[in-house]
């Protein structure tokens, strides 16, 4: 079942047509036994990269599709749509970006064809710490150059995908936070060779959570990169990173409204056919209402997804578009998943139906990658012109 407003002809049919084909292949039962398991979508992840989605946002002189945002979106939008979760792989796509917009051609050329084939996964960022949270400008973890190496001290939390990554990009201040104008100056960012950094002051403790999300504390100590995993110009890190966290909620927006659509097809189809009292509760405005409403806002948050896509393919600000865009589709998805989750009564808890499944995972988005309060102080100070509040 499909509730699609549109007119015309979508200009994305085909990259839908082929994701939904593929993820058709992964029924919810297989999304279900990964999910019980606490397991990776191995198999899934790698469907997905042989069929060259995975490297969407790579150029074609590496290998790659060469797509933009909007495309990349999509993928992800079908993902979620399908039942499955994108939270697996999404790391991927919006750490692309850095690396393809902000490394060298070397760099380029060494790592770009071979995460395209699939022979390397780039699927990990290690950003927050759990000092600083959302003040990405505080973080403690220092990159210190001694001779021809970068010598790595600190701690990082909330850092997904380690253990199914080969490499990832990390951000340490390179410059004392006391020696710069700009407190966004003197950071920047890496790319680390998880395996490598494993045996030589790296360590790595996975963090149990509510959702079958891999995500871990990590623990520098003394660790040595060598000198050309550098990525740009030394102190110019956080405006870099900035780049990839407008894909980053970009992306998520789509995945939310992915989720959005799968609740909303699961709820009318069962309110539809569940009958209590002699007639289908889907006849009660009482359930018709908030199902009514969670829609309207997914159509809405579509929009903004579109907008934020457009500019950042432009290449034109897009950081309140993005945030936007992220903010209206989490909302979306959470109230959809509620309706979903309350006409759908107790069966809603049950494994079978995959709801509570599905709930669970769309909650996160309330909280991360950047919470809502988050947006709104942003776009209060940002859009609006408020005196920053904090």
């Amino acid at each position: 079942m499909s509730h699609d407003l549109s007119t015309g002809a979508d200009p994305y049919h085909d990259i839908r047509d082929a994701v939904r084909a593929l993820c058709a292949e992964f029924p919810p039962e297989y999304h279900r036994r990964v999910d019980e398991a606490r397991g990776y979508p191995e198999e899934f992840v790698d469907a997905l990269t042989r069929a060259g989605w995975m490297a969407a946002l790579i150029p074609e002189e590496y290998g790659g599709s060469g797509l933009g945002l909007a495309e990349a979106s999509v993928i992800m939008e079908e993902i979620n749509r399908a039942g499955g979760n994108s939270g697996a792989c999404h790391g991927q796509m919006y750490n692309m970006n850095t690396l393809v917009r902000h490394g060298s051609e070397e760099q380029r050329q060494r790592y770009l064809p071979r995460i395209a084939s699939g022979e390397l996964r780039l699927q990990s960022m290690a950003v927050t710490e759990p000092t600083t949270g959302t003040d990405t400008t505080r973080i403690k973890t220092t990159a210190v150059k001694r001779g021809n190496r970068w010598v790595i001290n600190g701690q990082k939390v909330w850092i997904s995908r380690v253990q199914h990554s080969d490499l990832m990009i990390l951000l340490a201040r390179t410059t004392p936070l006391d020696q710069v104008q700009k407190k966004s100056e003197g950071m920047s960012i890496f790319l680390v060779d998880i395996a490598a950094a494993m045996k030589s002051g790296m360590e790595v403790k996975p963090i149990a959570n509510m959702v079958n999300h891999e995500t871990n504390e990590l623990f520098f100590d003394d660790l040595e990169l060598p000198e050309d995993s550098l990525i740009g110009e030394e102190g110019k890190g956080f405006k870099y990173i900035l780049t990839g966290l407008n894909a980053e909620r970009t992306l998520i927006a789509a995945e939310c409204i992915g989720d959005g659509y799968w609740f909303t097809d699961k709820v009318v189809a069962y309110a539809k056919e569940r009958v209590v009292f002699g007639r289908p509760i889907g006849q009660n405005q009482g359930v018709q209402f908030p199902i009514a409403e969670a829609f309207i806002e997914i159509e809405a948050a579509n929009l903004m997804r579109w907008d934020a896509c457009r500019r950042y393919d432009a290449g034109l600000p897009c950081g309140a578009q993005a945030n936007m865009a992220k903010y209206l589709a989490a909302k979306a998805s959470w109230e959809a998943a509620n309706a979903c989750i309350q006409f759908h009564g107790g069966f809603g808890f049950a494994n079978e139906y995959d709801v509570e499944r599905k709930f669970r995972e769309t909650r996160l988005y309330q909280v991360a990658p950047i919470s809502t309060n988050l947006i709104l102080s942003q776009v209060a100070e940002h859009v609006l012109g408020l005196p920053r509040s904090f």
